[in-house]
């Protein structure tokens, strides 16, 4: 296709600040990690941890789920610290312990394969420790809380590791179920400090939670989705937060009384998503059809090759949002961004 005809998200670097501006606002004095999971939920990871770590109110903690992915956040932040929780091979802690990314630990079998890849690089390893309290993605279990800390403090005093964080996942459930979860992460913060721990970073929730429930945060925040303008499928809009990026795609064929335009299944658009509405320069127009590379729509008056159409978008027709067309097919905002794969091209402004 041709470049001006490909598919576009048209992100935009001043709401991304002034959102990150409202989360550190509301969350202060926690800090805030900016989660950039997902090549920073699809928007594209260097810009965005540059454009963070240089914004008015700098961003100095960012969380990069995996090794790799904190290695580019690394190159474009300097000291800032990079936190990195997936488990990860020997060969990528390695990498991450020569670079100082502090590495979230959910396993004793991961702690012991940081403590031995210490040992050998001769490199004090800051770490965070996760609890389970409830949501059973990874994490230690309550019962084995105490003998995992004996062996991280034992480790610690040899200078092998520092433990700097604990760490944990909300299931939110429910508000019941959220408050036994706090409950069972500041026991676990209460054992570590018993046996001589002193972690500065206990950081327990998410976006959702670290906005509407500030008596959960803990002294770190991570949020992503909220920092990109993706809310909560079927939460409230956000005071202060607006989605940063919108799905532009223009008409490459007239079909009588429908038009084509030019993004589709292989874009990543969900084919679900018929009957959803998009805004078009005749209007709000409802997709009738997602083939591979292309859609089909509602045709307007006077519809020509090469006007573009907006799928999804910030104060537009159609779908303001990505979490608008998530609710249409049960899933969530940060799933229909994700999933753009490299056919869509990133174009970042003012």
């Amino acid at each position: 296709m041709d470049a001006l005809m490909t598919p576009t998200l048209e992100i935009s670097r001043t709401r991304f600040l002034q959102n990150l501006a409202a989360v550190q606002d509301r969350i202060a004095p926690a800090q805030l990690m900016l989660a950039m999971k997902d090549d920073a939920y699809g928007h594209g990871v260097e810009w965005a941890a540059s454009a963070a770590v240089g914004a008015a109110q700098p961003v100095d903690s960012f969380g990069g789920y995996d090794v790799h992915t904190s290695l580019r956040i690394r190159e474009q932040t300097g000291r800032a610290t990079v936190f990195a929780w997936a488990d990860s091979s020997d060969d990528e802690i390695e990498q991450a312990l020569a670079v100082g990314i502090e590495l979230g630990v959910g396993a004793s079998d991961y702690l012991r394969r940081v403590i031995e890849m210490s040992g050998r690089l001769r490199i004090t390893a800051r770490i965070h420790l996760k609890i389970d309290t409830g949501l059973h993605r990874n994490g230690i279990r309550p019962e084995d809380w105490p003998r995992v800390i004996a062996d991280a403090m034992a480790a610690q005093r040899a200078g092998l590791i520092e433990v700097v964080g604990v760490w944990s996942h909300l299931a939110e459930a429910s508000d019941a179920e959220d408050d036994e979860a706090a409950r069972e992460f500041r026991s676990a913060v209460d054992v570590l400090r018993a046996a001589g721990g002193t972690p500065r970073a206990l950081h327990l929730t998410a976006s959702a939670a670290s906005w509407w429930r500030p008596e959960l945060r803990g002294t770190v925040c991570r949020i992503g989705a909220f920092c990109y303008g993706i809310r909560s499928a079927d939460g409230p809009e956000i005071p202060g937060i607006t989605p940063i990026a919108a799905l532009r795609a223009r008409v490459i064929e007239e079909r009588g009384d429908d038009v084509l335009i030019g993004v589709g299944a292989l874009h990543g658009l969900p084919s679900t998503l018929a009957g959803a509405m998009i805004g078009t320069p005749g209007g709000v127009r409802e997709i009738v059809r997602i083939d591979a590379t292309s859609t089909l729509v509602r045709g307007w008056s006077g519809a020509r090759v090469g006007e573009p159409t907006t799928v999804f978008g910030p104060g537009e027709q159609g779908e303001s949002d990505a979490t608008r067309l998530a609710e249409r097919i049960g899933t969530v905002g940060e799933e229909i961004v994700t999933r753009l794969t490299a056919g869509v091209r990133r174009v970042i402004g003012d």
